[in-house]
């Protein structure tokens, strides 16, 4: 069973480009074969927006609408997420979109109906590669974790967003293998957590909140969070003494 299975998860790996620019990495997510996801999705769903963009948002993988149109965050997840940015002030013009997993999990409904299943740890590793690639690239001065998934994907499954959310969080001391290391983190719920809740009002304004941090953040009206001497020396662009 464990050799099946690590046929079937090599990682993503062997299939990002060694000196990637945003054209090569889409075309290598559209390839990837590092895990079993790709058999049953539509494509791959690369992240998008600007490669110098201030801050990347993150979140757990494509919806139904993004894997047919091989965009992120074009489903109601996404035009939620777009309206809480306006209200916080953050302009979706310094925002990179992407997500931890780049296919889409589903279970199939009835008539056709793709039902969406939370990818596993498993998917979430073996898609680190294109995100560690991506951070590379785009080099954002924050990250915005959008939910359990995001923040595991950084932060490891023991992370969890209520306990997080409300305050910039430091980039993990260990990293996630990329070269990049951004300023500050802020965890939030993801959005279709928000279109899911009971209390929708509540939630939604909480997103607005943490948003308005990372607003801040780039503002320079919140500091970011404190740093030790050895990860300052540590960060790309550093200098001693």
């Amino acid at each position: 069973m464990s050799r099946r299975t690590s046929v079937e998860r090599p990682g993503a790996r062997e299939w990002v480009p060694d000196e990637p620019d945003e054209r090569s990495l889409a075309e290598g997510i559209q390839v990837c074969r590092g895990c079993e996801l790709y058999r049953d999705a539509t494509q791959g769903v690369p992240g998008q927006g600007p490669v110098d963009a201030a801050v990347m948002a993150l979140g757990e993988q494509p919806g139904d609408q993004e894997d047919r149109q091989g965009i992120p965050f074009v489903g109601p997840a996404g035009r939620l997420l777009d309206r809480a940015c306006e209200e916080a002030g953050l302009d979706p013009s310094v925002v990179y979109r992407t997500n931890a997993v780049k296919h889409f999990r589903f279970d199939p409904g009835r008539a056709g109906k793709r039902i969406h299943k939370r990818p596993g740890r498993v998917h979430v590793t073996a898609c680190g590669p294109w995100l560690v690639a991506e951070l590379d690239l785009v080099r954002p001065r924050g990250v915005l974790v959008l939910g359990a998934t995001a923040g595991g994907a950084v932060f490891g499954p023991s992370f969890r967003i209520g306990e997080s959310r409300g305050r910039p969080l430091e980039w993990p001391a260990d990293g996630i293998g990329s070269e990049w290391s951004p300023s500050w983190v802020v965890a939030t719920a993801h959005p279709s957590a928000v279109l899911r809740s009971r209390e929708r009002d509540r939630d939604y304004a909480r997103l607005v909140a943490d948003l308005e941090l990372a607003t801040s953040l780039l503002s320079g009206a919140a500091r970011p969070p404190a740093v030790s001497a050895d990860r300052a020396a540590s960060r790309p662009g550093s200098s001693p003494g």
